[in-house]
């Protein structure tokens, strides 16, 4: 294919928060690509954080953890998950990010005395940084966060403005709505649509599509209609109506040639569509399944007011998702509030078939958490533990199995006298530093798991594992050879405390898996005869696993559940 000058594509959104947005650009990018284009992506959030990493994920969502340590929006998960990516720093950017490096040149008279003024400076700072991820890609997708009309991301807009007024035929807009069905009406109602393109077009920008979101489809009448009121032509009003998985948009896209449509407007050619493994992947989705399995998640970030905001646990419930459906299991998935647990005992677990307790910050709901752990240990229910399941499995078999009733982690308990849990010195080697007096593993760390152990086997099952030579085995402190060499991405501050490694591995936990210098504690588990399937991980499996390639992990843990 000739080389192809940079093309953008924006996507913003309208009337509300939440529309999918980062599921129209990622399938958009998914049909590109599999016309052969090189694509890229990047995300532009309104907030002033530097990153994602200090939001609480009831405010906001599960943090996606990318390879390269970023803690991003967790749409960047759903970019990797449909071009089978992997997304970094160049794929996000935040208005904190953005104001920060304006103020620091011009703290540098990095502006040559000129009045630093959010236009041009800010804006030009977020268009140099869109032409960076859209460096050696043939078409970048910026993804616009927010509503139109916001105060935070009208930036955002103008650099979009700017851009279109500098190369009109490299710059693509597309707009995604909602369009309400009121149920007192019973028909589909577009003034808001139609308020929304109008705040667009005030800020300088005309959309060349609209992405409808929406409970049912708009008949093209209907759709003629909103085209005349927003000066969009009827065929570039996409539908996106509500769908049984999100990994059908893609084939719904296609079947309305909204590939075809954005490559006509750039003026390139197109390859044929290879959709065929995705067609199989949708048809394996919604197949009848021949098998139930019951998952619990006891976790904390689970109650907001009177609802439930399952997207603190995104990337966690998208791995299971992708294990069932590749063993053709039916889910059916159980949150339990740790906090509840913690009041009203145990029984909330109730009897399902596995127990997953994930990833957690401070003492609220931990004891819950920990109860979880026991239950699971005594009950001999398939466990999983992710990053803080880990921790506090550690410390709940301290406390059970070891007789150290007073162990615990020093995130909760700075004075306890058994530090099953501890923080370490700061070291460049291994941590970044986050805040004022705080540093965290962030990123990918391989991980050595010892060759008998079921983690090793696991990963080797699914050839995701490396068996390590005797010509490979120069490490700081253990001899590697022999060892399964995988690698997974961290997020935390507090590790396993070394003291304690060889009492409770007399008492009869596995330490299994560590990192080269054996210094961290990376994987442990139980043996066979202590209980069917007990493993947990200080790293996150869950943020590597893909609808077409689901994590061994959860492959293996969904197993042990039907088994169970």
């Amino acid at each position: 294919m000739d080389k192809v000058k940079t093309k953008y594509i924006f996507v913003s959104g309208g009337v509300l928060s939440g529309l999918g947005k980062g599921v129209a650009a990622a399938s958009i990018g998914h049909l590109l690509q599999n016309r052969g284009y090189n694509i890229g992506v990047i995300k532009c959030e309104n907030y002033l954080n530097i990153d994602s990493g200090t939001i609480n994920p009831i405010e906001h969502g599960d943090s996606f953890l990318c390879e390269d340590g970023l803690e991003a929006d967790m749409d960047l998960g759903t970019y990797e998950r449909f071009l089978q990516k992997e997304m970094g720093h160049k794929n996000f950017t935040t208005m904190g990010q953005i104001y920060k490096t304006v103020i620091d040149r011009e703290r540098s008279f990095g502006y040559d005395g000129e009045d630093v003024e959010a236009i041009p400076h800010i804006s030009d700072e977020i268009i140099l940084r869109i032409k960076k991820a859209g460096e050696g890609k043939d078409i970048i997708i910026i993804e616009l966060g927010g509503t139109a009309g916001e105060y935070q991301n009208m930036l955002y807009y103008e650099a979009c403005r700017i851009m279109k007024a500098k190369m009109p035929e490299e710059i693509l807009n597309i707009h995604v709505c909602y369009v309400p069905i009121p149920a007192h009406i019973g028909e589909p109602k577009t003034m808001p649509t139609q308020l929304s393109m109008r705040t667009v077009m005030s800020m300088g920008i005309l959309p060349e599509f609209l992405v409808l979101r929406s409970k049912a489809n708009l008949d093209k009448r209907r759709r003629y209609l909103l085209g005349l009121k927003t000066s969009v032509p009827g065929d570039n009003v996409i539908m996106a109506p509500d769908l049984e998985t999100i990994y059908e948009l893609p084939l719904l896209f296609a079947r309305q040639d909204f590939d075809k449509k954005i490559l006509k407007f750039f003026k390139l050619h197109y390859k044929t569509q290879k959709i065929g493994e995705w067609k199989k992947l949708i048809s394996k989705i919604k197949s009848k399944k021949d098998k139930k399995v019951s998952v619990v998640i006891a976790g904390k970030y689970i109650a907001t007011g009177d609802y439930e905001l399952l997207d603190s646990y995104a990337a966690l419930i998208e791995a299971i998702k992708h294990a069932c459906w590749y063993l053709n299991v039916e889910l059916n998935l159980k949150f339990v509030n740790t906090e509840d647990i913690e009041k009203e005992g145990v029984k909330l677990i109730g009897k399902p078939d596995a127990i997953v307790v994930p990833i957690g910050w401070g003492s609220r709901g931990a004891e819950g958490k920990v109860m979880a752990v026991k239950y699971a240990r005594e009950k001999k229910i398939p466990y999983l533990g992710l990053c803080y399941g880990m921790q506090l499995a550690c410390v709940e078999f301290a406390r059970n199995v070891v007789g150290l009733k007073e162990a615990n982690t020093v995130e909760i308990d700075a004075e306890t006298p058994h530090p099953i849990i501890h923080d370490i010195p700061m070291s460049a080697k291994y941590q970044v530093i986050k805040g004022k007096n705080t540093s965290m593993r962030l990123g990918a760390y391989d991980c050595y798991l010892k060759p008998d152990s079921l983690l090793a086997s696991i990963y080797l099952k699914h050839q995701q594992g490396e068996i390590i030579s005797d010509e490979k085995k120069k490490r700081e402190k253990i001899k590697a050879a022999g060892n399964v060499k995988i690698s997974e991405r961290h997020r935390h501050r507090f590790e396993f405390n070394n003291k304690y490694r060889e009492i409770l591995e007399k008492h009869g936990l596995k330490i299994v898996g560590t990192s080269a210098d054996d210094f961290f504690v990376e994987m442990i588990e139980l043996p066979k005869s202590i209980h069917p399937f007990f493993i947990a991980t200080q790293g996150h499996p869950e943020y590597k696993s893909s609808p077409l390639n689901p994590h061994p992990i959860f492959i293996e843990f969904i197993k042990a559940g039907l088994k169970y």
